[in-house]
């Protein structure tokens, strides 16, 4: 089961951008920030080193 969540399509807008900066994902404790990072990383990169 896959979950959509905003934090989703922030991270596609921030891949997209040419002059993207580093990635820094804050937030509540338990909301699911890891998980949304390995999703989008397997997803959009390939490969993802957790």
């Amino acid at each position: 089961m896959e979950f959509q969540r905003n934090i989703s399509t922030s991270l596609k807008e921030w891949r997209k951008k040419k002059d993207r900066k580093p990635l820094i994902v804050q937030g509540a404790r338990q909301v699911g920030k890891t998980t949304a990072v390995i999703a989008f990383g397997q997803e959009a990169f390939g490969d993802c080193l957790f």
